[in-house]
């Protein structure tokens, strides 16, 4: 039961987390508000692994493959990320350089993992990144036309964060298919922790307004996001390819855009209906069972 319903409810969880950076910029400094969320977030999962009794990694090696892979799945990914929206870059530009990610994840995943897709898996990746190009045309188009003049920072930083999920995603699926996720997912809140604090303090000045939206920004993002769907996108990469894991990212910005239109009556436009049934095909042919 969990096999099948596991992605849409990644799906689910994990898009909400754009909304929550839209909504949390208005509360706390991107960075800051994320070293809280690690912190609470490793401190949560650590209560989990005492409740469940969960095993930890017996050797030194494996808990450094936890860590190591937390400072890139979560730390450099969301800093950047973050980062990158706060300095301007839209959400539309920042979406499509998430798409980037199934598609560099299923190139490099044949060196890293030995992993190979099929011809319809690959169509499906080509035809999902086709899908988010076509559903947030409109934004792109008003992008350029004003200009991208200032953002070239940003948007390198945006890039480095999709590279980094990236590695993080080919790293966990290499060192990290043995152990319990309670315990693997502690420690990669501990590795991000350890990157976020000290960019938080340089560059930040550790706002957080303690308002009760911030605190319920905060409160989903570590039980929805961190525990919810990060935990399910562990449990996905440990039980499939990881080229699959990743194609689900296609269809994050097209249920942001749904979900944005629902919550704050952003409209729907034809292009993103269009685009976003392409991308759902897309991922069904990554994701198909033969």
């Amino acid at each position: 039961m969990l096999d099948r319903l596991a992605p849409a409810l990644f799906v689910l969880l994990w898009s909400t987390g754009w909304l929550v950076a839209k909504y949390a910029a208005k509360h706390a400094d991107p960075l800051t508000f994320l070293a809280g969320r690690h912190a609470l977030a490793a401190a949560a999962f650590f209560v989990v692994c005492l409740v469940t009794k969960a095993k930890w990694p017996k050797s030194r090696a494996q808990v450094g493959h936890a860590m190591f892979s937390g400072v890139f799945l979560h730390g450099l990914y969301l800093a950047g990320v973050w980062y990158a929206i706060a300095q301007g870059v839209p959400a539309g530009l920042s979406g499509i350089i998430a798409g980037l990610q199934p598609l560099l994840t299923a190139m490099v995943a044949p060196l890293f993992l030995g992993e190979r897709l099929k011809p319809l898996q690959k169509v499906g990746l080509a035809l999902g990144f086709a899908g988010i190009l076509i559903a947030i045309s409109p934004q792109l188009l008003d992008l350029f036309e004003r200009g991208l003049a200032g953002l070239a920072v940003p948007v390198l930083i945006n890039l480095v964060a999709m590279a980094s999920v990236t590695y993080g995603t080919l790293y966990q699926k290499r060192h990290l298919q043995e152990g319990d996720l309670f315990s693997i997912a502690t420690l990669q809140f501990v590795g991000a922790l350890i990157v976020t604090i000290p960019l938080a303090l340089s560059l930040e000045n550790l706002r957080f307004d303690w308002t009760h939206e911030a605190i319920f920004a905060m409160a989903w993002s570590v039980l929805g996001l961190s525990m919810g769907a990060v935990g399910l996108l562990l449990y996905l990469i440990r039980r499939g390819q990881v080229s699959r894991a990743a194609s689900l990212i296609y269809l994050m910005p097209p249920v942001v855009a749904i979900e944005a239109a629902i919550l704050f009556g952003e409209p729907l436009t034809l292009p993103m209906i269009v685009g976003t049934m392409i991308v759902v095909a897309g991922v069904y042919m990554v994701n198909r069972k033969a």
